[in-house]
């Protein structure tokens, strides 16, 4: 990031944090709805007064601090990048449950690197986020993705989390993203278009609902099944023929006992060709760890490739070695993918 792209980003998050600020004590909220609040005052251009609160001087003081700053000069990055300072502050001070907590930048832009090498140029890009919590993933792809593409990107996302949708929304209307949000059990039937891409840093954990699941090729036999083997299931259902999947999971995900129905799914409805684990020091222990596995949905183009992208990130601070393992995915690529 340039220092100027940087100095932009921290002028944006001051004036959202000292909004905050004001809002919280004025409102008695927690930092995360305040943040919502902030959000609607400036896409509204004004300070929303309810049962005369904020009091007038307050709200004059928020009115002379949105227009310190010119929303529009400020590109959909420095935008994303500001409002995710503000959610880190959030989770601090609101204790946010470690469910709700956002996908590192680093991983998002991990995601848009993947998704370029394996559907090139195409002038036309649409992708699901299955787990879209406050959207941090999604707009980090698209932003990396959208200047390489003369057509808008549509970005489509699911939560069942009100409030996280919530921030979702404040944050792609402040970036005019052109994405569609849904408040839903991720599990039900779907409703928006099939996509090229579907993308998901994916919860870890059983699915309580089992009468909800029974038609899942990869429920369990018995017990509760894993619902992010059932959420990869129901969003590679969501792809056009041929489109990809890549997917945050944890590194054992073949190596688990309930393993054997996720394998057996995608012996006749998708082609493993990627599993590549995140750096080890991006985790607290190796249990923790996760990798990012990447499927395409068979159909049209589609094909297995010869041999599976299998590898270990190195740490993003050894540049060197970083860039060799990028360079054997390009040469991957280029070996195995048809477009």
């Amino acid at each position: 990031m340039s220092i100027l792209a940087q100095a932009e980003t921290e002028t944006l998050f001051q004036v959202l944090d000292q909004s905050v600020t004001i809002l919280m004590q004025q409102l008695s909220v927690s930092y995360i709805d305040a943040l919502i609040e902030t959000g609607d005052n400036l896409l509204s251009q004004s300070v929303h007064v309810e049962n005369g609160k904020p009091s007038q001087q307050q709200a004059d003081e928020l009115q002379a601090l949105y227009q310190t700053i010119e929303l529009q000069q400020f590109d959909a990055e420095t935008i994303r990048r500001a409002v995710q300072l503000a959610l880190l502050k959030a989770i601090h001070n609101d204790r946010v449950d470690p469910n709700h907590q956002m996908t590192p930048d680093s991983i998002g832009l991990l995601t848009a690197y993947l998704i370029a090498k394996l559907v090139g140029a195409k002038s036309d890009l649409s992708i699901l986020d299955m787990a879209v919590g406050t959207g941090n993933l999604l707009t980090t792809v698209i932003n990396q993705l959208q200047p390489d593409r003369q057509n808008v990107i549509h970005g489509y996302g699911v939560d069942n989390d009100d409030n996280q949708l919530a921030i979702a929304a404040m944050s792609m209307e402040l970036q005019h993203s052109a994405v569609e949000l849904f408040h839903q059990d991720a599990l039900d039937p779907l409703v928006m278009p099939k996509t090229t891409v579907v993308i998901g840093d994916l919860p870890v954990g059983y699915y309580p609902l089992d009468e909800r699941v029974q038609h899942f090729q990869t429920k369990a036999t018995n017990g509760h099944s894993y619902v992010h083997h059932l959420m990869i299931e129901q969003a590679m259902s969501q792809l056009v023929p041929g489109g990809w999947g890549v997917f945050l999971v944890p590194t054992n995900i073949f190596q688990s006992q309930e393993s054997q129905g996720l394998v057996q799914w995608m012996g006749s409805s998708a082609y493993l060709q990627g599993l590549l684990n995140l750096p080890k020091n991006l985790f607290l222990d190796e249990k923790s760890r996760k990798s990012i596995v990447v499927l395409q949905k068979r159909g049209a183009n589609a094909k297995q490739a010869g041999k599976v992208l299998l590898g270990d990130f190195p740490s993003f601070e050894d540049q060197r070695a970083f860039q060799a393992f990028t360079a054997q995915i390009d040469a991957w690529v280029g070996q195995n993918i048809n477009r």
